[in-house]
């Protein structure tokens, strides 16, 4: 992502930093070599702030590549220690906007599954019950609205499992949309998915206040945009 911009930064401060992450670029680079977020933030404070050296800066949190939204970076190595161990103990409130091709069976509630990652296909399997080499993931949900073909659901990870969202919401019968590979009908123009990482809640890990940042849905996708507008007449962030 060569890119990224002022426009880009969701907040900012000395110690951390929340970006809106587009649809279809890598957090940190892969083992091909393409570069991601986390090199074009560098590059970008090394510009902007007229940095000599190395540029500092600690990946929290990531989201899979056709995922958009709010990623958390640190800027510190105080801060990432403190954010990594917040993220240890569950104290970083993560939540997602799926756009789903079915409706889950309840409004709202909590989905407990066991997930298998398969490493060979980058995909992970949810089951009903433990099996061998599974992980109990779960997470709560809830129903913000709908149009004729899609639905919106609100998430609050309890587990942060491989691919979670996506393999239990496809094993609930309600797939995401244009997520191919866990059983979506077709795919979306963009190549992405849509879902989205809509808001991170955190106390400070050096100021101790409480702070929330909401990344807006990606500009470009009118349905997107529907329902953040329907989102404001309902309790959904």
């Amino acid at each position: 992502m060569t890119n990224f911009g002022a426009k880009d930064i969701l907040y900012e401060d000395n110690h951390l930093m929340v970006v809106n992450k587009p649809t279809g670029a890598l957090v940190q680079a892969d083992a091909e070599g393409e570069t991601g977020l986390e090199d074009a933030i560098k590059a970008f404070i090394r510009r902007r702030d007229g940095k000599p050296g190395d540029v500092f800066l600690g990946v929290v949190h990531r989201i899979d590549r056709p995922v958009s939204g709010a990623v958390l970076f640190a800027k510190t190595s105080k801060a990432l220690v403190r954010l990594n161990e917040m993220i240890r103990r569950g104290e970083i409130d993560k939540r997602y906007w799926v756009v789903t091709e079915a409706l889950l069976p309840e409004d709202e509630g909590v989905l407990v599954h066991h997930i298998v990652r398969d490493g060979k296909s980058n995909r992970s399997r949810a089951h009903v019950a433990p099996v061998k080499e599974s992980k109990e993931a779960r997470l709560e949900y809830r129903m913000v609205a709908g149009s004729k073909n899609y639905y919106l659901y609100e998430v609050r990870l309890l587990t942060g499992r491989h691919h979670q969202i996506r393999a239990q919401f496809s094993k609930e019968g309600a797939p995401i949309k244009g997520d191919l590979k866990y059983g979506a009908k077709r795919s979306n123009p963009d190549g992405g998915i849509s879902l989205h990482s809509r808001c991170v809640r955190l106390v400070h890990p050096v100021r101790k206040e409480s702070l929330e940042v909401v990344a807006p849905v990606p500009a470009d996708d009118n349905l997107w945009k529907f329902f953040e507008e329907a989102s404001t007449n309902s309790a959904g962030i």
